[in-house]
């Protein structure tokens, strides 16, 4: 970034900073405590946490980056990041939820390509009702469409509606959705593919329990199964010819690679929080002095410092700089995701070999957030997509010379 770029950057983030509604993050500390005390429970069942997200409705936080003439927060990415996080310490699954949410109420409010009504009504209900959103791409074959290929869901243009049939999978927040903008292509001679907003209640839309993973065992990330379901034509959303599908959207790679990661970067939080705790409550007999006092475990809890503080100054650093209008590019985004979830993991397996056994006993939080941080690779991009697409990029920047010498 040029010296001019930086003094933009510097000027816009103050005046965005300024002028946001910090209100709203602070409503979310008085309800941490009870989200927190909550998730151990929808851990065990499985059960999704229609409450803790009822209490985030309550605070206005559901609604945080829906537009302010709308009702909503009109909220950057940097605050959105700072709620998930919050929330991610407290209960990584409903934070997940939260930013599948901030990610799609965010997209739609800047683009261009949504009509204006369905833009409102989306932004409003939020405000109104807490209405979530999510948007359903994963398919049992196709896999995640960032690596190519068709979807199998179909689109069909019927008498004055489109039909919809197809079958999702990890459609996180599925139970307490309202509104799933579904991933298809057209049924025409030359396919086109964009997203359908369908009505989470819509007739031949089908919620089948799948998800049960290791961790954000509450997520709700089920299978979606839609069966001929009808949508207006207004709610096709930006058909294009597949091969234009996917180009790269650098403002949209940083918010969803971003607020995704703070899920995680929160959940390293609650296992550094937990195991400072421990060490200094916990007295061996042989030792006659609480752990914290050992040198080796004084330079581990520095380790797990060390990757908070990166994902910390990361964070900041991008989301700031996404608010200016200085987002990284598309493949910086995806590196500094794995960034972060590596050094999420990294924290958290510290954490465990501190606590030693501790650290595998079901009644112990430290257990959970070890369960949790393990889904923090598996989002896209991945390691070998993140690393495949900046080689790609960097070598593609310098022409083919002769060996250098």
């Amino acid at each position: 970034m040029t010296a001019g770029r930086v003094i933009a950057f510097q000027a816009t983030t103050q005046g965005r900073l300024a002028s946001a509604a910090p209100h709203s993050i602070a409503a979310l500390t008085p309800m941490l405590e009870e989200i927190a005390a909550t998730a151990a429970v929808h851990d065990r069942d499985g059960s999704f946490p229609f409450d803790s997200l009822a209490l985030l409705q309550k605070a206005g936080i559901l609604s945080l980056t829906v537009p302010i003439a709308l009702g909503g927060g009109g909220a950057g990415l940097a605050l959105a990041a700072e709620a998930v996080s919050r929330v991610g310490a407290a209960c990584p699954a409903t934070a997940l939820v939260l930013a599948m949410q901030f990610v799609r109420q965010a997209a739609i409010a800047r683009s261009g390509i949504w009509p204006l009504d369905l833009r409102q009504r989306i932004g409003r209900e939020a405000v109104t009702d807490g209405a979530l959103i999510n948007a359903l791409r994963v398919e049992p074959e196709l896999g995640s469409p960032t690596r190519g290929g068709l979807p199998a869901t179909v689109a069909r243009l019927r008498a004055g509606h489109w039909s919809i049939s197809g079958h999702k999978r990890y459609a996180t927040g599925a139970p307490g959705l309202r509104w799933m903008e579904v991933l298809a292509r057209t049924e025409e001679e030359r396919p086109r593919i964009g997203t359908f907003l369908v009505p989470a209640d819509a007739r031949g839309v089908a919620l089948v329990e799948t998800w049960n993973h290791l961790g954000l065992r509450a997520s709700g990330s089920h299978d979606v199964v839609l069966t001929e379901v009808a949508v207006p034509l207004d709610h096709a959303i930006g058909l294009v010819p597949a091969a234009e599908w996917g180009r790269p959207d650098p403002v949209q790679s940083a918010w969803t690679t971003m607020l995704v990661s703070a899920v995680y970067t929160g959940a390293a939080r609650a296992a550094r929080d937990w195991i400072l705790r421990f060490l200094h409550a916990r007295v061996p007999s042989n030792l006659g002095a609480p752990l914290a006092t050992l040198p080796r475990v004084i330079e581990a809890v520095g380790a797990i410092e060390a990757a908070l503080a990166a994902n910390a100054r990361i964070t900041e650093a991008v989301t700031l700089a996404t608010d200016a209008g200085f987002p990284p590019t598309t493949a910086e985004s995806g590196l500094l995701k794995v960034t972060l979830a590596d050094n999420a993991v990294l924290a958290v397996e510290r954490a465990v070999a501190l606590a030693g056994n501790h650290a595998h006993d079901r009644a112990h939080a430290l257990e959970r957030h070890w369960r949790d941080v393990q889904c923090a690779r598996v989002h896209v991009p991945t390691a070998d997509a993140a690393h495949l697409a900046a080689g790609r990029a960097a070598l593609a920047a310098v022409k083919p010379q002769e060996t250098p010498k």
